[in-house]
């Protein structure tokens, strides 16, 4: 056990170190990006639009600033860093180790964690520049961080494993997840959508993940909060079990 333990704790440390080593990357780029964001769409757009669902525009859009760059932060972290091991021979390494399988994924889970929470406190602290918050159920909102960075942090892993380059962990951020992201209701409420698109809307996981979350600080949701989070539950669970079984097998990266 005092062995699992250790190099749990030896993942999480090194993962820490290796993004902290690049922290204008990892953190003054996701800051400028929401500081830009709050400034054009909060300030000038938001301006013209006044008020969604009864909330300052600038406000409502807060949570979704927050899980945009958690989901963003999430993914990239572990696939870069898997990816980085591959080439190392690194995570051959970690495999043949005494670690199980699950205290190796949980330490990447959990360095990507403190990452994702460091940089919403950081994000949040930007929006207080702009307008006020409020906290309207603490606890939900630390699970949803919780959960939101092991389902696209394990994402990440997946894409890592069956990847050749590092241009090939850039093809799913880009057509696949910053699409979803920016229909998930990041500046808007699906209630302003056309019935077609706000059927579409409830296919997407993400939408989700930011309504739980504008639901744990501002106390709005757009679908009900026990079948949003029984949803992200579950896509969290089989996206952690399939990168488990990965592990276990060593598809991708055990030669």
């Amino acid at each position: 056990m005092n062995t699992i333990l250790i190099g749990y704790a030896t993942i999480i440390r090194k993962e820490i170190i290796r993004y902290i080593r690049i922290w204008p990357q990892t953190t003054i780029a996701p800051l400028v990006t929401s500081t830009l964001y709050f400034l054009i769409f909060g300030r000038v757009i938001g301006s013209r639009i006044g008020s969604m669902n009864g909330i300052n525009y600038i406000q409502f859009i807060v949570p979704g600033m927050i899980m945009l760059q958690v989901i963003n932060i999430s993914y990239n972290n572990t696939s870069s860093a898997i990816l980085s091991g591959k080439y190392s021979k690194s995570i051959e390494e970690l495999l043949i180790s005494p670690l199980t399988n699950n205290a190796i994924l949980l330490g990447y889970v959990t360095a990507c964690l403190i990452r994702s929470i460091v940089i919403a406190l950081l994000i949040a602290i930007v929006a207080l520049f702009f307008t006020h918050l409020h906290v309207t159920h603490i606890l939900l909102m630390l699970v949803t961080i919780i959960i939101t960075t092991t389902l696209f942090a394990t994402l990440g892993m997946i894409n890592a494993f069956y990847a050749k380059k590092f241009d090939d962990i850039n093809i799913i951020p880009m057509f696949i997840l910053t699409p979803l992201t920016y229909m998930g209701g990041v500046f808007y409420s699906i209630k302003h959508l056309p019935p077609i698109w706000r059927e579409i809307s409830m296919l997407n996981p993400i939408m989700y993940t930011i309504d739980i979350f504008r639901y744990s600080m501002l106390g709005i949701a757009d679908v009900n909060v026990y079948v949003a989070f029984s949803v992200l539950f579950i896509v969290t669970f089989i996206a952690y079990a399939t990168c488990l079984y990965l592990f276990k097998k060593g598809s991708g990266i055990r030669n």
